[in-house]
């Protein structure tokens, strides 16, 4: 957040994402398409660029990729790749869902092959992005004729040979196409909608296709874009939907395809590297080097404290346990005190107070401290909708506060800027901003401060790097999607893959708790009980994947979600243990005086197995993943170059091959004796 000048640098220019390869590659060749004939130089024409691997056959655009050819077929968009090992076709995409009107002729430039379509006012381009298939579509529509349009494409998991689809919902889910719990309305998922920029934590996709597998990937952190979930005939497809519109900046629709293997996570592997390509992963090795707070993350669990826990001498008896590593936040507006944070610093824990620059409220009615801005801002400066009336903000209290609006104005970045100077003034050095990295942007039609989606983004981009780079503290946010983890070193939810019935349920106050006691409040520590539906969609081991850990693993820490921590959900207790162990993920807890005697020393027990893991293991890239099962609930992990192995068994009874007990993790580093942790249920 900017602040005022001489001593408070303002904030520059929110720099926009950097653009890919492909669409360096995409002008250059639209130059070679439309360019002007001229009398060339033999000695010139020899030092053009090489005519592009794309071609032309019977209509037909075929681009080679990894591990074969991609053939699109230019009156339908229909994708179908021609693997290079002589197996059977298989389909990419069906054709779109609508009639996109006949094609003009294709044309192939040096880098790949055009085409449009007239009467749907698009413009197509085919291109290899390294060894993958990039397909964009550009709207072309301006003026009155600029309405938004949508086109429904690809269409994925149509094909006889696929088998499952992979998406990164939280940490990510493997479903079968064909599973009967899948296709029903009690999983809450067939006949769905998922905003890819908000409702997913990475905009890709894959599917399994026998003895290959395919990854779907949407440009632009996928805003615009919606990937539907349809079943028909007891059978899961599923549809990215994406809206054209020149006021959201959503003109420009690429989506790149690739042939993989058929191993979990060949679609979060691909799309890693897609990210380390365009130079958008970050390394949290790297953020330890430039702040070396950032390290006493390596080994903590994470947890929010009430009551007794805000004072040194409950952190002296977390100590006492023998628990080495923590990150102790605060569970509400008011920071620990000076004594408490100094304890904490000196058993060598981290501490962040919580902060939120998302909501406004009339500071006569508002009932947090956090949506209290000077005067002026509310309602000025809140997100106006399309309507022209405010968006409601957190349960519907106040309203979003527009990021555009922060940015344009110096009073506003000063004001946040002494901010996080008073709450870390007790010493912290860390720092919760909720909601930035989670995804949800806006479009702001406010004449004053208008906003797209995209800017939004680079907005909370900005002012997330002031703090964990200017400011140097240890910053984390709520259920981090991708285009965050270059500026943030944890997450707290991006780990859970939320189930819409999730909401219902804690609105219920009987069920999940209240507000109330301020030391520990219900909605926190009483015990709470999922229906069958919704522990099967969200805790599942046999449809769980580590999508998200296997593109960012090693360049941010992320939990489970701050109001599910590991006591409130009894009957996935033990399931939880063990994914944390398996995906090298700290367990996150909320903790009062009670809650550290009653459940202190099992604590200190898991976080005595975790530390040496995520110690050989927290800086390195998750390098395996798979089920070693049938039924999927033996499973193993494996991080860099041999750094760690983890295998987890999440039936009842002992694994045949490896001998594990059931409910049982073994871990080994780097090829060292396998250690073993049998969590109670």
């Amino acid at each position: 957040m900017a602040e005022e000048p001489t001593d408070i640098p303002e904030f520059s220019t929110p720099t926009p994402r950097r653009p890919s390869p492909r669409t360096a590659r995409w002008v250059t060749g639209i130059a070679a398409c439309v360019g002007v004939a001229v009398a060339v130089p033999v000695a010139v024409a020899a030092a053009q660029p090489p005519p592009s691997p794309v071609r032309v056959e019977d209509g037909a655009v075929i681009v080679p990729i990894d591990g074969g050819d991609a053939v699109v077929d230019p009156a339908s968009l229909a994708v179908t790749a021609r693997p290079d090992d002589g197996g059977d076709d298989v389909a990419l995409s069906d054709a779109a869902e609508q009639d996109l009107g006949d094609p003009d002729e294709v044309t192939i430039g040096t880098e790949g092959a055009s085409w449009s379509y007239p009467d749907s006012g698009l413009e197509a381009t085919a291109t290899v992005d390294q060894g993958r298939l990039s397909v964009e579509l550009r709207s072309t529509a301006t003026g009155d004729d600029a309405s938004d349009s949508t086109v429904t494409w690809p269409v994925t998991g149509t094909d006889p040979a696929a088998s499952a689809v992979r998406f990164p919902r939280g940490e990510g889910l493997s479903v079968p196409l064909d599973d009967g719990f899948w296709n029903s309305e009690d999983a809450g998922l067939a006949g769905t909608d998922i905003d890819m920029s908000s409702g997913l934590t990475l905009p890709f996709w894959g599917t399994a296709l026998g003895d290959l597998g395919a990854s779907y990937a949407v440009d632009d952190d996928g805003i615009g874009t919606l990937l539907r979930f349809v079943s028909e005939n007891g059978r899961l497809s599923n549809q990215a939907e994406h809206t054209f519109s020149e006021r959201s900046g959503t003109l420009d629709y690429t989506v790149t395809f690739a042939l993989t293997g058929p191993e979990p996570t060949a679609a979060a592997a691909d799309y890693r590297s897609l990210l380390k390509e365009r130079g958008q992963l970050g390394s949290l090795k790297k953020k330890i080097q430039d702040n070396p707070e950032v390290g006493k993350l390596v080994g903590a669990f994470h947890a929010y404290t009430w009551g007794g826990d805000r004072r040194s001498a409950t952190v002296q008896k977390l100590r006492e346990l023998g628990i080495d590593r923590m990150w102790l936040g605060d569970s509400d507006d008011t920071p620990m005190t000076a004594d408490t944070v100094r304890a904490a610093n000196d058993a060598g824990y981290l501490v962040g107070p919580y902060d939120s620059w998302a909501n406004a409220q009339d500071p006569d009615e508002s009932d947090s401290p956090t949506s209290v801005w000077p005067e002026g801002v509310y309602p000025k400066d809140c997100v106006i909708e399309a309507d022209g009336e405010p968006k409601s903000g957190f349960g519907d209290r106040g309203c979003y506060l527009s990021s555009q609006a922060i940015a344009d104005n110096k009073d506003t970045q000063a004001y946040i800027a002494d901010r996080v100077k008073e709450m870390t003034a007790n010493g912290a050095t860390s720092y919760f901003l909720d909601v930035d990295a989670a995804g949800e942007l806006f479009d702001d039609y406010s004449p004053d401060h208008p906003m797209t989606q995209a800017q939004d983004r680079d907005n909370r981009i900005e002012r997330m790097r002031r703090v964990s780079e200017d400011d140097g503290l240890v910053l984390g946010s709520e259920s981090a999607v991708g285009w965050a983890n270059e500026v943030i070193a944890f997450s707290h939810g991006s780990s859970t893959p939320v189930a819409d019935g999730l909401w219902a349920l804690e609105r219920d106050k009987e069920q999940w708790g209240g507000w109330a006691p301020v030391t520990g409040p219900k909605f926190f520590f009483q015990p709470a009980t999922l229906s069958d539906a919704l522990a099967k969609a969200m805790f599942d081991p046999a449809y769980r994947v580590p999508l998200y850990q296997t593109v960012l693993h090693d360049s941010l820490i992320s939990t489970d979600r701050w109001e599910m921590p590991l006591y409130k959900l009894p009957e996935q207790k033990r399931d939880r243990v063990l994914l944390a162990m398996l995906y090298n993920t700290p367990i996150n807890l909320v903790l009062n005086e009670d809650a550290v005697d009653e459940h202190g020393e099992e604590i200190a027990q898991l976080q005595k197995f975790f530390q040496p893991l995520h110690e050989a293991a927290a800086t390195e890239p998750m390098t395996g993943f798979e089920y070693l099962s049938d039924d999927n609930l033996v499973q193993r992990s494996e991080f860099g170059d041999g750094a760690l192995t983890v295998t987890a068994n999440f039936g009842d009874a002992t694994d045949p091959d490896s001998g594990l007990p059931g409910g049982c993790v073994e871990a080994s580093v780097n090829g060292g004796q396998d250690q073993r942790l049998c969590p109670s249920s």
